[in-house]
């Protein structure tokens, strides 16, 4: 009972709000629907922003982000749970106090900061991502 309340816990604490099974992508929030928090669409190399840190797997990087934002770093969604998605990794609001002084990460190296933190908090790997079965990448770097 313990640890699945810790699981549970750490999941909500994350901001995990959707699963998604290893056999489907839905791109999220490719154009700020319904979200503003960021300003409008602005697009990046996925490929470029992925290699600016080099503790992960590229190819799972531009997975994820490509489904997570389409490459939009001010890509925004606002959760069934009131949380905040943004960037181009869709950060959740719950995680901007412990990665970026509380402040939503729009620009692409704010964003990166707080993607690695997340990775990191889930044992360098991609697990706290929605997308993350659908790439491949769960337990991956």
């Amino acid at each position: 009972k313990t640890t699945m309340r810790s699981v549970l816990l750490l999941a909500c604490v994350l901001g995990l709000t959707s699963l998604v099974s290893a056999n489907e992508l839905i791109p999220h929030n490719e154009t700020n629907s319904g979200c503003s928090t960021c300003g409008g669409a602005s697009y990046t190399d996925i490929s470029s922003a992925c290699s600016r840190y080099s503790g992960w797997s590229q190819s799972c990087c531009e997975c994820i982000a490509q489904h997570e934002s389409g490459g939009n770093y001010h890509a925004c969604n606002v959760n069934s749970n009131g949380s905040t998605d943004v960037g181009l990794w869709q950060v959740n609001s719950m995680n901007w106090a412990s990665c970026n002084s509380g402040n939503p990460p729009c620009d692409i190296s704010s964003n990166l900061q707080c993607a690695i933190k997340v990775f990191n908090w889930g044992g360098n790997t991609w697990k706290y991502w929605s997308t993350c079965g659908g790439c491949g990448c769960c337990g991956s770097r």
